[in-house]
């Protein structure tokens, strides 16, 4: 179904692999008449072509980007602006959209929301930038209809930035990577890899983008095949999925940890465009004659059948129809997550889903940029079509992913055809994918057509007591269950017509709602700040030694940026550091936030110059131990704060406050054997926090513990391979080594000064 290919490949006319071997240049010559060097065919890639045409540095080993668009929403863009208002912003110098699609529901803390949106509003007006209004559309979906173009390269403040089967090359990383680009900064990164995924064959009837989605990432999350990579989708099979298809699977690229994505385009991404009335922007993308790729991800897609991600990871990807005949072993399985993920919190089972042998969900959602789309929906209405969902537990949403989109739907009939079944058609609103919007009961199971299942992601609360979980499935799929009453049912077993609906978009929906300043900025235009919206508070710049307090140790195999902050109501506060951060790890080690907070204690008192001692006198055992090795160490060169350690944390969302609630908090680094994203990392850097890497095995401390970093400004400066390091226990230190990995001179900069405030405060 699936398969890779370890070593580089040649891809010949588009269609052809030839693997690097010894034989490759002879082939090469054979099928083209002419020979071709790696590093040469290596710039015949499409990713190749758009970095080098957006790249500042002159130098293709080491880029430095410069985007063509922005876009955020309103979790992420209120931190955003106030990172760029205190660093001396003045107006947007590239487009920039603001979308309303996350905080959209204002049931926590009365007007916080609403005031966020105010404060969007009047930012587009005041520095030249577009807002579009709750409910019209999920930022993803708007990008693809308003903003992408062919050859141009998108930065979003949102993990699933993803538009490249439009041809267009986006990224998703933290807010502060946007606001280097407000600043007319760069974003720095080595040239990436890039991976084909050579698609070929032909979908069975049913298979649907999800499906062809998880079974790529089933094959390559574990492995970290594409991690950190770009993902160039090549090969004849393209040409057979949709517009809609191929946008369906490349937003759950996230999901690979790849880097980015690109496409090859044809006609029928020319008509996406023309029906959009961009005809303009669509650009012919296609690998040269000869393009080198460093691995490949061969994808037969005629063998790809309905699949289903089962809790709490879409990496854990099965055929629905090896779940129904293994229902016991695979469900012991994902109890056996449940445990790593709760320990002994909850009780966690599925086994009451199982009635007279089969599996029996409690909810299905279509939802968001994944699968809230046009074909999504419509292919859902045929497989509903003359069905009821049932009056029992089983409950059925679909949220159309834009405004036009649902007004099709109306004019279609498709909207009749769902509301006649007993579902619920409601409006665009990314809330059910991280559970601000139809969690489902304690206990409850739900599958979903969204991007993500990780533990608690759908709303319920450990600490509560309270469990429930989330499967990936397609939307076909998904009404396939809901046909059979939520009896789990793969889209293939449905023996009816789907029919061919054509996509009218409505473009006066977006002009007579969506304010757009055209670029032109209004300064005289008052920011409107509710109450809830606070300024960042004071950082200090990396002290030449540090004293850190473990004050979480979590040996989970990967971490998601939803344990390190949950999403759900948590996220109205976004707007509210020193709010925010009282939620950090809340779900997954509650002690987190009074351990760091005590710590945290002592360098305030530090900075104000009174007794660190006084603040948080433990403290006073551990700095004599210290200075019994260290006698230079002063309270004229030290610095206090916590670090947590996780074995492979920030995995998912490109959440910048996974990162800054710790650095609010008094962090100063993370400790961990890698880093799961890039975004993640790069978060940690631009909050000033070091991400120290430590080898495999035994810790050399544990929680309440205690790390000294001797002269970790000079090992940052000096770009030191290894730091030495001591953990402290009481009169007890033990010596051990940690690393920095590759930093660029920039982020080193960022670090040195305590975070990118500062950095840029320094720069004016």
């Amino acid at each position: 179904m699936v398969s890779t290919m370890e070593t580089g490949c040649y891809l010949v006319g588009g269609t052809e692999l030839i693997p690097d071997d010894a034989q490759a240049g002879a082939a090469i010559a054979a099928k083209t008449g002419k020979s071709i060097s790696r590093d040469d065919a290596k710039k015949e890639t499409i990713a190749y072509g758009i970095l080098q045409s957006h790249n500042t540095s002159g130098n293709m080993e080491n880029l430095q980007i410069r985007f063509d668009k922005l876009t955020s929403h309103d979790i992420t863009f209120v931190g955003i602006i106030q990172t760029a208002r205190a660093s001396g912003l003045e107006k947007f110098p590239i487009p920039y959209v603001l979308t309303n699609c996350h905080n959209s529901l204002c049931a926590v803390g009365g007007t916080i929301n609403e005031d966020d949106h105010m404060f969007g509003l009047t930012a587009a007006k005041k520095y030249g930038g577009m807002y579009v209004p709750p409910h019209q559309a999920v930022i993803h979906q708007f990008a693809r209809e308003m903003l992408a173009c062919g050859g141009q390269m998108i930065l979003g403040s949102d993990s699933h930035t993803r538009y490249g089967a439009l041809g267009t090359m986006a990224m998703g990383e933290g807010g502060p990577e946007l606001v280097k680009q407000l600043l007319k900064q760069t974003y720095d990164i080595k040239m990436p890899q890039v991976v084909a995924i050579y698609l070929e064959g032909a979908l069975q009837k049913g298979v649907g983008p999800q499906d062809v989605a998880l079974a790529i990432i089933g094959k390559v999350f574990g492995s970290g095949f594409v991690k950190n990579k770009v993902m160039e989708f090549v090969g004849p099979g393209v040409a057979s999925l949709s517009a809609d298809f191929r946008i369906g699977v490349d937003v759950m690229t996230t999901e690979t940890t790849c880097l980015s994505s690109i496409w090859q385009t044809d006609e029928q991404i020319e008509d996406f465009y023309e029906i959009h009335g961009r005809k303009n922007d669509y650009q012919k993308l296609a690998p040269g004659q000869v393009a080198y790729y460093d691995g490949v991800v061969k994808v037969d897609l005629s063998t790809v059948k309905p699949m289903i991600a089962m809790p709490f990871h879409p990496s854990n990807a099965y055929e629905i129809d090896e779940v129904n005949a293994n229902l016991d072993d695979i469900l012991a399985e994902t109890e056996k997550r449940a445990r790593v993920s709760f320990g002994d919190k909850v009780q966690y089972s599925l086994r009451d889903k199982v009635k007279n042998g089969r599996f029996l969900v409690d909810q299905g959602i279509i939802a968001g940029c994944a699968g809230g789309g046009f074909e999504n929906i419509c292919a859902a209405a045929d497989i509903l079509k003359g069905t009821f969902i049932g009056n029992d537990r089983f409950t059925m949403s679909v949220y159309p992913a834009s405004t036009p989109i649902y007004m099709e739907l109306l004019r279609n009939g498709c909207a009749a055809t769902i509301l006649e079944t007993g579902a619920i058609l409601k409006t665009a609103f990314c809330g059910p994918c991280f559970g601000a919007g139809d969690t489902p009961a304690n206990n409850a199971f739900s599958i979903r057509h969204s991007t993500r299942n990780f533990p608690n992601r759908e709303g319920s609360k450990v600490q509560n007591g309270q469990v429930a979980s989330v499967a990936l499935m397609d939307a076909r799929s998904i009404a396939a269950t809901a046909a059979n009453r939520g009896y789990l049912t793969p889209a293939t077993e449905f023996d009816g017509e789907f029919r061919k609906y054509q996509y009218h978009f409505d473009a006066a929906i977006y002009a007579n709602r969506v304010f757009d300043s055209h670029g032109v900025a209004d300064p005289h235009t008052e920011l409107q700040l509710g109450p809830n919206i606070k300024d960042w508070p004071k950082m200090t710049s990396l002290p030449d030694n540090l004293v850190l307090r473990v004050v979480s140790e979590i040996h989970d195999p990967v971490t998601t940026t939803d344990e390190l902050i949950p999403s759900g109501e948590t996220s109205s506060y976004r707007s509210n550091p020193e709010g925010l951060a009282e939620f950090t790890l809340s779900r997954k080690d509650p002690a987190y936030v009074g351990l760091a907070k005590e710590i945290r204690s002592a360098q305030t008192a530090l900075m104000a110059h009174e007794d660190p001692y006084q603040a948080w006198p433990e403290l006073k055992n551990i700095m004599e131990t210290v200075q019994k090795q260290f006698p230079d160490v002063t309270m004229d060169n030290i610095g206090f704060g916590s670090t947590i350690f996780a074995v492979k944390p920030g995995d998912g969302s490109a959440r910048e406050q996974a990162a800054s609630c710790q650095k609010v908090l008094g962090g100063w680094a993370n400790i961990a054997t890698e880093y799961a994203t890039k975004r993640y990392r790069s978060n940690l850097i631009n909050w000033g926090m070091l991400p120290f890497v430590i080898a495999k095995g035994e810790l050399p401390f544990k929680n309440k513990d205690y790390v000294f970093v001797p002269g970790i400004r000079s090992a940052v400066k000096t770009k030191a391979a290894s730091i030495p390091a001591y953990a402290v226990n009481g009169n007890t230190v033990k010596k051990f080594e940690l690393a920095l990995g590759d930093l660029t001179d920039h982020e080193r900069e960022i670090i040195l000064d305590g975070c990118l405030i500062n950095y840029n405060r320094a720069d004016k």
